[in-house]
């Protein structure tokens, strides 16, 4: 504590620890002899289990330098498992961390049903929106509370919300808005979008849509940036996509700001000082 109660509050300890005493001191006080100490009963400690269900793949980077690492999400979990068990034992709490990873399409129920047969009560799920919704009346039946860690989208607190699962991760729509709030306070009122051609990214090129309505913002132009399938993992690929993107940008109307919508990572990484004119680049 900090303030001026210390004093006081160790007084009264002083004076409440002398009070529950009196009694034994008074009867060492008359047979001169010490009291025979006590076992402290052993602390029982319960056992919090906590799964991490998470869909890896690999992640294209311009750099070995921007690669994330191996571990990204897993880590942190490790340390707040160490931080909490450090707490933890003076509460009689011990927790665990039991990681699956699975591939992004895969089907996770048997691996969710591998984590229930160990005792994990609590599921953190980095997985996509289908991957969620797969195992959330499963884990309704078998009384387990999942954290959406990875899922944005808007559905998922919506027609798809479900009591099970709490969200500590922005949908779609709370980062398109804060983007936009941020782009009007700094009087950046005209954007040009180029949206990729995969569900995900129309999903919140349209999100974008709804918060220049909602927040002032003017959409001047739109663009397509189609996916045709080039292998972005060879050098010639990501060459290709390079050399692309000035003459993709070339004819947009004039603009303060460039949004990109492309969360299937096809193109929106080569955008940013390779555009026409020179602007900023905001999105994804």
């Amino acid at each position: 504590m900090t303030s001026a109660v210390p004093g006081t509050l160790a007084a009264f300890l002083c004076f409440f620890s002398l009070t529950v005493n009196v009694p034994g001191a008074l009867a060492q006080e008359a047979t001169g002899k010490q009291p025979a100490a006590t076992a402290k009963p052993e602390k029982k400690l319960t056992e919090i289990k906590i799964g991490y269900l998470r869909a890896y793949a690999p992640q294209l980077t311009l750099s070995v330098l921007d690669v994330p690492p191996r571990d990204e999400g897993v880590a942190g979990g490790n340390v707040a498992i160490a931080d909490n068990n450090t707490t933890g034992s003076f509460l009689g709490q011990k927790f665990s961390l039991d990681v699956i990873e699975v591939n992004p399409d895969a089907d996770v129920v048997a691996a969710f049903q591998e984590m229930i047969a160990k005792g994990d009560r609590y599921v953190i799920a980095d997985l996509s929106v289908k991957q969620l919704l797969s195992i959330a009346d499963v884990a309704r039946d078998n009384g387990i509370l999942i954290f959406n860690a990875g899922a944005t989208d808007d559905s998922l607190r919506e027609e798809e919300c479900r009591a099970n699962i709490f969200h500590t991760i922005p949908t779609r729509s709370m980062l398109a808005d804060g983007l936009a709030q941020y782009l009007i306070w700094k009087q950046w009122r005209r954007w040009v979008l180029i949206y990729g051609s995969h569900q995900r990214d129309q999903l919140f090129a349209e999100a974008l849509r709804r918060a220049a309505t909602r927040f002032g913002g003017e959409i001047v132009g739109e663009k397509l940036f189609e996916d045709t399938g080039t292998a972005r993992r060879t050098d010639s690929g990501v060459v290709q996509i390079q050399r692309q993107m000035p003459v993709f940008t070339q004819d947009l109307p004039e603009h303060d700001v460039l949004l990109v919508a492309d969360e299937s990572e096809v193109f929106g990484t080569y955008v940013p000082f390779r555009t026409w004119t020179p602007r900023p680049v905001a999105g994804t």
